[in-house]
């Protein structure tokens, strides 16, 4: 293995991102990945650079964990606060590779887990804030029956979201922030939501707020979801979720803010863009494929459902991201005008519709293939909403301290 292929693995990096870093052509990285050629020591030292963990900071306002992490996107919001990630738990190696690309500053004492199901909560180090967007299952009719006066252990065994209330009866973090799809609240006729709700407030003694959040207010993306913070009750400190301030949805931003420019003036992306700035031809829907989706959509539309595509352009807020996006991408396909097949966002639009990119940058690193970045990205956690989140509980936070 050559040096070049060692400092770009240990970086997180794919050849073609390792190269936009080396400030050298894909093709020369190549070349210099199977040894072909002599690498660059200047280029070395950069991708050394990369691969090298940040300095954790000296001092941490507080310490939290996270838990069912995907890519980091519930995180973002309490690392921007001065948070120190103490410990990661995710299951999916694909997204265990995004994240370690993308999180280095954790220190020598971070714990990165895997299958929560799998772990003591014994394991999982000591935190101020539990953060944990766990996917929601509804529970089973005999849990629903119950009256709930048993303990949790009875109620919720075998779901996702028993183990994060094991992991927060063992360590009761002073606070607690989960994420969720809106219909957790409608399950079994909101019965699920009644005995998770129970549970937390009632079995743990935390005090609850909870809002279903549209990300229109911060995104070019319609995207509900359901996030409730916890304060530990015993803390006698009342955090007031409802008065957080979000922008207006109606006056939110429009897709033209996370679509390539294609004029050659924006970050070169050479994974998702040609020389000239404009998008790869590989998410340009060829003739027979748009053929065929135009036809199913006709198809659906004569027998009187809504199934189709959704054609969008710099003025347009899109559907929610879904990780379906991979299998046709025509929840969202961009209008390239007339004459032309539409196309799928790139990756690295998709980054930027979730907010892990701003517009025009290109700053995360997305090592995985197409196919699991979409999956990625529409399991994520809106970004700015993460940072909203924090924002309006970083005094209480540190008050309580």
């Amino acid at each position: 293995m050559t040096e070049f292929s060692i400092l770009r693995q240990a970086a997180g990096l794919t050849v073609p991102k390792a190269a936009q870093i080396a400030g050298i052509a894909t093709s020369t990285a190549y070349r210099w990945e199977h040894g072909e050629v002599a690498a660059l020591t200047a280029s070395l030292d950069k991708l050394r650079a990369a691969a090298q963990p940040i300095a954790a900071p000296a001092k941490t306002a507080f310490r939290f964990v996270d838990l069912f992490a995907g890519i980091g996107g519930l995180r973002r919001g309490f690392d921007a606060i001065g948070g120190t990630c103490v410990c990661t738990a995710e299951w999916d190696r694909f997204a265990q590779a995004t994240y370690r690309a993308n999180y280095r500053n954790d220190g020598p004492d971070h714990r990165f887990l895997g299958d929560i199901t799998k772990v003591d909560a014994s394991d999982i180090p000591a935190h101020d804030v539990l953060l944990a967007g766990f996917p929601c299952q509804p529970f089973c009719e005999q849990e629903l029956k119950e009256t709930g006066l048993q303990s949790y252990r009875d109620l919720v065994q075998g779901t996702l979201f028993f183990d994060v209330v094991l992991a927060i009866h063992h360590h009761m973090p002073r606070f607690i922030v989960l994420e969720n799809f809106k219909e957790m609240l409608t399950f079994s006729d909101g019965k699920t939501f009644a005995l998770m709700r129970h549970t937390l407030e009632k079995e743990l003694g935390y005090d609850l707020g909870i809002r279903c959040i549209d990300a229109r207010s911060v995104v070019p993306m319609r995207r509900e979801r359901v996030y409730i913070v916890g304060v530990r009750r015993d803390l006698g400190h009342r955090l007031d979720f409802g008065a957080m301030d979000l922008p207006d949805p109606a006056k939110g931003p429009r897709l033209g803010s996370i679509l390539h420019t294609e004029d050659g003036k924006e970050i070169g992306d050479p994974d998702f863009t040609n020389v000239d700035g404009t998008v790869a031809d590989r998410y340009n829907l060829s003739d027979g494929f748009w053929k065929s989706l135009q036809g199913y959509a006709e198809k659906h539309h004569l027998n009187g459902n809504g199934f189709g595509y959704d054609l969008v352009g710099p003025s347009s807020i899109a559907r929610g991201l879904s990780q379906r996006y991979h299998k046709d991408g025509s929840q969202i396909l961009v209008d390239r005008g007339s004459g032309r097949n539409p196309r799928r966002l790139t990756p690295r639009e998709c980054a930027r519709l979730v907010g892990f990119d701003r517009a025009g940058e290109n700053g995360f690193i997305i090592p995985v293939s197409d196919t699991q970045a979409y999956i990625q990205f529409g399991n994520a956690t809106i970004a700015p909403i993460s940072l909203a989140v924090a924002k309006h509980m970083e005094s209480s936070i540190l008050a309580t301290r």
